[in-house]
């Protein structure tokens, strides 16, 4: 058996093809165990917590933090067994990194001899601990048999803070371009170094082209950062993996995982499938009214009850009514598959971006079952801990676009489904109800719908059934 093992990224399922590195639970020189967690990966899904899949001592992270890597490439060296004799050659593992990786031909940590644990531990440490930057005239750390990459970024500066100056030699006296010098007096040009401003920017009012104190005091206001409508700073986890631009005014964010292939699902349904939306303002009194009632119920003391409990079971009740609802065109065949499981997408916002989990077998659940599911799911979700298998499969979704007060929306479509629910905000207003204006909780819904699978007189009636459980959820026990 060969003393150094690499781990490659593996496919966490559904068949994805890479991954980022969110974080790294080891650091070289720290002993693992099998099953012990290692790394958090981010996958175009869900967050993942990997196991190590041997004993040993973590030799190298082949992979920094924050960057994407492909299914199969090595992304930690482990010694498998460190209390073995010393190597006089490379070790085995390390060769065939170099062989397999190109990447992981240039890497120290996976071709250096094996050392003793006592001079592993103090090269691993200085190598991990840092490296300088003469230019910069700073020590960064840095992972081993990387260095520090020349465009990593710095500390995102804060609006306000003002940008580096341009180094300018005395020796060397602005020039404009073209080589024309700029004229201002030594007062002036000290007054200029001061501010931080380029004299070849200034534009003069002096006799003769010169540039005056007025000149560079002006420019100066010019190029002040001003105030924002937004202040980046370190707690917005939007901006955490973004480089500010110079004058502090935008941040730019690369896109990656979660967001980066919820923007490519929604492009794809939004151009494959033709959507159509139907909208139905309803009176829920009633809902809020058994919504109450349970709430009080021994039954349901365990669990949160809320309308999206009982718009859900609606939902599900009316798909049960209008079975050809519930399928899924497939492109490359030219066929439609009819589902007979209904398994309820739950659109839920993370900071990580949209994900829409489903409860399984949904169909099969009563309400207090239903509302377990629904818990569970949600609290997974904001956690970051949904699996790739928890979105899989799905056939219906509901989102529930009230809790942030909104009315109503046009919600596109979650791929490989035909209708998605959007619920509204409950608001009291007045409301004609048996022939007089009273004060009613109404709600509006709009049901968006894949016009291949779905036409409009289908997607209308659809939508009237759930809203008719909601004005009066004793049609539940009739239809359901």
């Amino acid at each position: 058996m060969p003393r150094y093992q690499q781990f490659r990224l593996p496919d966490a399922g559904e068949g994805l093809t890479e991954a980022e590195i969110v974080e790294w639970r080891v650091a070289v020189g720290d002993t693992v165990t099998v099953n012990q967690v290692i790394v958090e990966i981010e996958t175009a899904k869900s967050l993942v917590e990997l196991p190590c899949p041997f004993d040993g001592v973590v030799s190298a992270l082949l992979v920094e933090e924050g960057v994407t890597v492909e299914v199969g490439t090595p992304i930690i060296t482990v010694d498998t067994d460190p209390g073995g004799p010393e190597q006089d050659d490379a070790p085995a593992g390390a060769d065939a990194a170099s062989a397999e990786s190109p990447a992981a031909a240039t890497e120290p940590a996976a071709t250096e001899p094996a050392a003793t644990s006592e001079s592993a531990t103090s090269e691993s440490a200085t190598s991990e601990s840092a490296t300088s930057d003469p230019a910069a005239g700073e020590t960064r750390a840095v992972l081993v048999g990387y260095g520090v990459r020349d465009d990593a970024p710095s500390r995102r500066r804060r609006a306000g803070e003002p940008g580096p100056a341009e180094p300018q030699p005395a020796s060397a006296p602005a020039s404009r371009p073209g080589g024309q010098r700029v004229l201002a007096k030594p007062p002036v040009r000290k007054l200029a170094r001061d501010l931080h401003v380029d004299l070849a920017t200034v534009s003069p009012t002096g006799p003769g082209g010169i540039v005056t104190r007025e000149d560079v005091l002006a420019r100066a206001t010019e190029v002040r950062p001003q105030t924002l409508a937004t202040y980046p700073n370190d707690e917005e986890p939007w901006l955490e993996s973004g480089t500010v631009s110079p004058d502090g005014r935008s941040t730019v964010v690369p896109v990656r995982s979660v967001r980066k292939r919820t923007a490519e699902a929604m492009v794809a349904s939004a151009f494959t499938a033709p959507h159509v939306s139907v909208f139905h303002t309803v009176d829920v009194t009633r809902t809020m009214r058994l919504v109450a009632r349970l709430r009080e119920e021994r039954e349901f003391s365990d669990v949160r009850v809320t309308p999206l409990l009982i718009a859900a079971k609606a939902l599900l009740i009316a798909v049960r009514r209008h079975p050809e609802v519930n399928a899924s065109w497939r492109d490359e065949t030219q066929e439609i598959v009819y589902k007979h499981y209904v398994n309820l997408g739950i659109a839920a916002q993370t900071p990580r971006g949209l994900v829409v989990p489903n409860i399984k077998d949904a169909h099969r659940l009563g309400l207090h079952d239903l509302a377990v599911a629904l818990a569970d799911l949600t609290a997974k979700a904001r956690a970051g801990g949904t699996s790739p298998a928890d979105m899989s499969d799905g056939t219906i979704t509901i989102t529930n676009v009230g809790v942030f007060g909104i009315d109503t929306g046009t919600p596109i479509l979650n791929p490989g489904e035909s209708a998605i629910l959007a619920f509204g905000a409950i608001r009291e207003q007045p409301w004609m109800h048996r022939g007089k204006v009273k004060p009613r909780h109404v709600t509006q819904l709009a049901l968006s719908f894949d016009h291949r699978l779905v036409d409009g007189a289908l997607g209308s009636k659809l939508l009237a059934d759930v809203a008719a459980i909601l004005e009066d959820p004793a049609r539940a026990l009739v239809w359901g």
